[in-house]
């Protein structure tokens, strides 16, 4: 055997492993794509969860101490405390799925202990229909051709003074 066929042989040799490695290389990625991507958002309870806390006894400062600042509070009552945690998993390129919800609503009276706490999970919510709706805007819609051909020759001025102050006179009207 001469020169050029052992150089051959090691070539087709190399490529061979390296197709092989590919091959491996893909075929992991594929998996990983299979495996999920957990997320969790919120408060998170480290020592003492939420539910722990005891009605007449503990009191805000307690409540503070033990669990930290609430995730929310409500609007128009500064005595209901809520603490909002969620896990949400997605795969590969789909929208994210929401797997857990839990929301502890902690209440204080007057005197600053704790009066109710209420547990809620994601079994206890609502699906919303949102209005689809869009509010209008002033002016009218132009198409991505009058987008690019409606600047040409303006220069600096690009504000159309009727639209800068709708309701005055310009002058040259």
């Amino acid at each position: 055997m001469h020169v050029c066929g052992v150089m051959e042989q090691v070539f087709f040799m190399f490529v061979r492993k390296s197709a092989l490695t590919a091959a491996a290389a893909l075929a992991l990625a594929s998996l990983s794509a299979c495996a999920p991507t957990i997320v969790s958002n919120g408060f998170q309870a480290v020592d003492v969860k939420p539910t722990d806390i005891k009605p007449g006894t503990d009191s805000r400062s307690s409540v503070l101490s033990k669990l930290g600042s609430p995730s929310a509070a409500a609007t128009f009552d500064p005595n209901i405390w809520y603490y909002i945690s969620q896990t949400t998993e997605k795969y590969a390129y789909y929208l994210p799925k929401l797997q857990k919800r839990d929301v502890v609503i902690i209440t204080f009276d007057k005197d600053d202990k704790v009066k109710e706490v209420k547990s809620l999970q994601l079994k206890d919510g609502y699906v919303i229909a949102y209005a689809r709706n869009e509010t209008p805007t002033r002016g009218r819609e132009v198409n991505w051709l009058e987008q690019i051909l409606g600047t040409i020759g303006r220069g600096g001025g690009m504000i159309n003074p009727n639209e800068v102050d709708p309701g005055q006179r310009h002058p040259g009207q």
